[in-house]
């Protein structure tokens, strides 16, 4: 596992739910204020249906007006079948495909209108398309810490997905807390085993959080040997299935004051990010 910190900027999770569509000069010039922060990756858009997810409709059109010149981030995207990643692999300068399988059987048919051994059989196709593109999957296990559908939730389901992804070879595992419930207790439990368990994979966190709440959550996944963070500035993108409506994504601006070690990003470009921001969202 890697010691360096890795910080995934999200604008596409902060945009996603926005009905209003965010005309797309406005997330150009966004995304590529982004690319000189020096972020390790931006989650940039996504290969999904157009009915799903209008505000993304764009993405394409976006990817081929960003200045990736002068830029050390990689690119990711989000997709949710095969279809989509077949679509992601025909432009050379996406580096990361992102999949959602999610711990809920339920979540999981609305997420991508399939059941989780569906979903699995999915994981292996895009497995092998990346590999062929010279792409990596990053799978996103949402509802990692917790199932607001009243099905049965247990650490040990989220190992038993990670021993499937482990066996497709997959690298990259984002524990994702869809919902908000994530704590200390229970970020600390899953982190040290399963990076215990599997020190091939990688592991992220992509926590929702509240603004009273986000360094707790930070703290337990660092301390547990998490490297691999995902936030939005300001913490856009909220979290519509959490209770607390103060629930949003994790807001990089508090996240990269937890670090004390430098994180070599353009402070100067953080701070134009956010002052854009405002325009944005």
């Amino acid at each position: 596992m890697s010691s360096a910190i890795k910080i995934v900027e999200c604008p596409r999770d902060a945009m996603q739910g926005i009905s209003a569509f965010i005309p797309t000069p406005t997330k150009i010039a966004y995304i590529n204020q982004l690319l000189k922060v020096g972020f390790d990756t931006i989650d940039f858009g996504s290969f999904v249906s157009l009915k799903a997810i209008p505000q993304l409709k764009d993405t394409a059109e976006v990817l081929s007006s960003l200045d990736l010149e002068n830029t050390s981030s990689k690119l990711l995207a989000i997709i949710a079948n095969t279809r989509g990643a077949t679509d992601a692999c025909h432009f050379e300068e996406i580096n990361y495909l992102g999949f959602p399988l999610s711990v809920s059987e339920q979540f999981q048919q609305r997420n991508t209108n399939k059941s989780i051994v569906q979903a699995l059989t999915i994981v292996e196709e895009i497995q092998n398309l990346s590999v062929k593109n010279k792409k990596e999957l990053v799978v996103y296990l949402s509802m990692a810490f917790g199932n607001p559908y009243k099905e049965n939730y247990h650490p040990d389901i989220v190992a038993e997905l990670t021993e499937k992804l482990h066996h497709l070879e997959v690298n990259t595992v984002a524990l994702s807390d869809t919902i908000g419930v994530s704590n200390p207790t229970n970020i600390a439990s899953l982190f040290s085993t399963l990076i215990k368990e599997y020190p091939t994979i990688e592991f992220g966190a992509h926590f929702h959080t509240t603004p009273d709440t986000w360094e707790e959550k930070v703290n337990a996944a660092y301390q547990n040997g998490c490297r691999r963070f995902d936030a939005a500035l300001k913490g856009y993108g909220g979290c519509p299935m959490a209770e607390d409506k103060l629930t949003g994504n994790m807001p990089t601006e508090k996240l990269i004051t937890y670090f004390t070690e430098d994180l070599g990003l353009n402070r100067v470009a953080l701070e134009k990010s956010l002052e854009i921001s405002n325009s944005v969202f």
